[in-house]
């Protein structure tokens, strides 16, 4: 997952990020390649060397940018020093072979459960590599083939013929022609012949365009120039409408990208993103950390199965992702700011939990009557005082 930060400011000559910052366009949601501008033109100062065909960073400043400097400050020849912070809380080693794949210009799967910021770390790479975030094909049951290809502006083409003026090119295309990093969202929704328009870009880096082949037929193919790579994604849990066929597994290089380990990084990511999600709005969060934190941990604990004592714990079908609790501690700290009036925010917690269990089958009510029953009984017998005041709200939860 990633983290809420960026926006630089100044503590005693070395720029550091300014949490929750967003850059003043009017978007609900700012594009990276906009909102971290300035660190990654620091990026491209401070490491001059080496890089891929029309990168715009070196593989090693890539890997900077995504998983940040460890709180050290990194100076550029002109004296400019910076602290670059994570955007993204994982393996630092998974980041690196992600970059390693791109910079051989081979195609990059980003496979995992959702929510687990998949396309984040898509967008982080795409943005860092080339400058751009939006040349993305979202898959779906509906996509077609000319969403990957190329399509035609019609009033043109009847107007003149078949032209390179009158083609509509996909983002795939236009990352061909750029040399830049394409992305596609959701791979294995999409339909197995649209999926197969995959195979002979990545395989001969060339698409071709019959409508506009002349005599020896070179008009009529359009390739792919140095840098052009392609980053898909998709989803464990959902296998979507289709298998991916053995020839298009063949062009990519697999990678999983997992929950977050650790219990204090993931209720720090939880806290930044609630907080900066809320700033937005001219809120603020007012929920106390040892709640974010006994919601972080009935989220690890309902996603593995297991408590942290050990006790066994029936999952639920539900993926309860570390995105979803980011989702549940903003309304819960939107309720506080907006309808608050004294009450307490640890009381609703039961019910956005609930929200969030039985979104697939009904069965998974039951399961966290049990979750309820088990761990949190426990805790509260043991003494622990917020364990105690959610074992007393288990009526809220019907």
């Amino acid at each position: 997952m990633g983290t809420e930060t960026e926006a630089a400011v100044d503590t005693g000559g070395v720029r550091e990020a300014a949490p929750g910052a967003e850059a003043g366009s009017g978007r609900q949601m700012e594009l990276p390649e906009d909102r971290y501008a300035a660190e990654l033109a620091f990026l491209a100062a401070y490491d001059s060397g080496p890089r891929p065909p029309r990168w715009r960073l070196t593989p090693r400043a890539v890997v900077l940018f995504v998983c940040g400097s460890g709180g050290e400050p990194l100076r550029s020849p002109d004296g400019e020093q910076l602290v670059v912070p994570a955007k993204f809380v994982g393996d630092r080693s998974l980041v690196e072979r992600c970059v390693v794949t791109l910079a051989g210009e081979r195609g990059l799967l980003l496979v995992g459960e959702p929510g687990t910021a998949k396309s984040m770390l898509s967008e982080l790479l795409a943005a860092a590599v080339c400058g751009s975030s939006t040349l993305t094909v979202q898959g779906t049951a509906g996509t077609t083939e000319d969403q990957l290809r190329y399509g035609w502006n019609y009033a043109m083409l009847l107007a003149k013929g078949p032209s390179r003026d009158a083609l509509v090119p996909s983002p795939v295309l236009t990352a061909m022609t750029r040399g830049a990093v394409a992305r596609v969202e959701e791979v294995t929704r999409m339909l197995p012949e649209v999926q197969d328009a995959l195979v002979s870009l990545l395989s001969e880096r060339r698409m071709s365009v019959p409508e506009l082949a002349g005599g020896d037929g070179t008009e009529g193919t359009v390739h792919a120039v140095p840098g052009f790579t392609l980053i898909a994604t998709a989803n464990l849990r959902d296998k979507g409408v289709s298998e991916m066929s053995a020839a298009l597994k063949r062009r990519f290089n697999f990678e999983t990208v997992g929950p977050i380990d650790d219990l204090e990084a993931e209720t720090a990511l939880v806290r930044a993103q609630a907080t900066a999600a809320l700033e937005r709005g001219g809120a603020e969060l007012l929920v106390d950390d040892t709640v974010l934190e006994a919601l972080v941990t009935a989220f690890r604990e309902l996603r593995t199965g297991r408590s942290a004592e050990g006790w066994e714990i029936e999952r639920p079908s539900t993926v309860m992702s570390t995105a979803e609790a980011v989702h549940v501690a903003t309304s819960m700290g939107l309720g506080a700011a907006y309808l608050g009036e004294g009450r307490d925010v640890v009381r609703t917690l039961p019910g956005h939990l609930l929200g969030t269990v039985r979104k697939d089958d009904p069965a998974d009510h039951a399961r966290l009557l049990g979750y309820w029953d088990g761990p949190v009984r426990r805790r509260a017998e043991a003494g622990a005082p917020l364990w105690r005041t959610l074992w007393e709200l288990r009526d809220e939860l019907g």
